[in-house]
């Protein structure tokens, strides 16, 4: 055994990889949240929900890209983006869904707010996710998680019908560094380096 260097600037993350090729036959949780489909969603207005959603787990992917870039993604009419509401119709967590792969729908993104967790929310909002991505002429669902996410994602994704079949090693710039979340968003993944130190941007 051994170990690889990470240099301070940087975060390293072992990625899990599942898949599903049979619709679940568990009905969806109640809950009393709600979704609503977002119809070309702005970029300012993804951000800010992304940012919501993810900065406790270090969501950083779709802040690093343009207006283009990004709306050429969350725009297609191949690309599903739905809103979590809560009882008082403030967003509360999001699902997309990436079906531009033909025969395939990937949950690209899913999450509640951290206010919302262990409360049983997360099992409605999979389910909902996972019932939604089945639909004529898909076959496969994919996702992915990473030990930096929640330390229940993969025991749920897994619980919910999702097999593990591949992992990998991702290694990339601390983004609180970087300037695209805020410096004390994420406190349990210690920041080691400092925004002088940090002179490169990832590609976006």
């Amino acid at each position: 055994m051994s170990y690889s260097p990470v240099a301070d600037v940087e975060l390293a993350a072992v990625v899990t990889f599942l898949e599903m090729y049979e619709r679940p036959d568990s009905a969806v949780p109640s809950s009393s949240l709600s979704l609503d489909r977002i119809y070309a969603p702005d970029p300012a207005r993804y951000r800010e929900l992304f940012r919501l959603v993810g900065s406790p787990w270090l969501w950083f992917s779709r802040l690093i890209m343009d207006d283009a870039q990004l709306a050429a993604i969350i725009q297609h009419p191949q690309v599903e983006l739905y809103v979590v509401r809560d009882s008082e119709r403030r967003d509360a967590g999001m699902i997309e869904l990436d079906f531009r792969e033909a025969g395939q729908c990937e949950l690209a993104f899913i999450g509640l707010i951290p206010e919302l967790s262990g409360k049983g929310h997360s099992r409605w909002l999979l389910g909902e996710a996972v019932s939604r991505a089945w639909r004529d002429g898909v076959k496969r669902i994919h996702v992915h998680t990473c030990s930096l996410d929640h330390p229940a994602a993969l025991a749920a994704y897994r619980r919910a019908g999702f097999t593990p079949f591949k992992r990998a090693v991702e290694q990339f710039p601390d983004p609180r560094l970087l300037g695209f979340l805020p410096m004390d968003c994420a406190p349990q993944i210690p920041v080691l380096g400092t925004l002088a130190s940090t002179s490169a941007r990832p590609a976006s």
